[in-house]
């Protein structure tokens, strides 16, 4: 063989093990936007624990709220079936949709919940309801920093199939977008409070 087919054999070579390790970083990105969803779903799962307790712990003192109490649980169950419907599979358009939708319903639920509660001063110094809003309110917050975690990691992914020549390989083995997870809490809850001095 003339040194023509070695450069030629060379080039084959070089290309394959482009394309392999291409394909492996694709396939690492995608399972670890996949785990940072399973941290996600932790803690979600932590929360829809917790839920049941409130509305209990509530029931006893808000005889006359039971709708406020039968929508968030509602609620709940709708965000459960969504969240396993993200699980199973995560990063895809449809299912982060209807995860972010779904909990915003159940943190709209317990937003009027908990706006319930202050009409109630026994239930609100109630120990066992407090230690529940406080547990909520901690499992809230892993929530939203596990969710930066996979949005981080989807971006990653997402950068990574869509950069040039790393996407032809992309395409040939269907390595499809991935979808973050939108942020559950509705805008005025975003909002900076407004402080006035009058």
């Amino acid at each position: 063989m003339g040194i023509g087919g070695w450069i030629f054999l060379a080039v084959v070579a070089a290309l394959v093990v482009w394309m392999i390790a291409t394909y492996n970083g694709l396939v690492t990105v995608r399972n670890r936007f996949r785990n940072a969803f399973s941290q996600i779903d932790v803690q979600l799962k932590r929360r829809y624990d917790l839920i049941p307790n409130l509305v209990e712990t509530a029931k006893g003192y808000m005889a006359h709220e039971r709708q406020t109490l039968d929508a968030v649980i509602a609620a709940r169950s709708g965000a459960v079936q969504a969240a396993q419907r993200a699980a199973g599979a995560p990063g895809g358009a449809e299912a982060m949709r209807g995860l972010a939708q779904a909990e915003a319903g159940l943190a709209g639920a317990l937003g009027r919940l908990f706006a319930v509660v202050e009409a109630y001063p026994q239930l609100k110094a109630n120990e066992t309801m407090l230690a529940l809003q406080e547990e909520l309110t901690s499992t809230e917050n892993r929530v939203a920093f596990a969710r930066q975690g996979y949005n981080d990691t989807v971006m990653e992914y997402n950068i990574r199939r869509e950069r040039f020549p790393a996407n032809f390989i992309a395409t040939l083995f269907a390595f499809v977008p991935a979808e973050p997870l939108q942020a559950t809490e509705r805008p005025e809850e975003r909002a900076a409070p407004r402080v006035s001095f009058r």
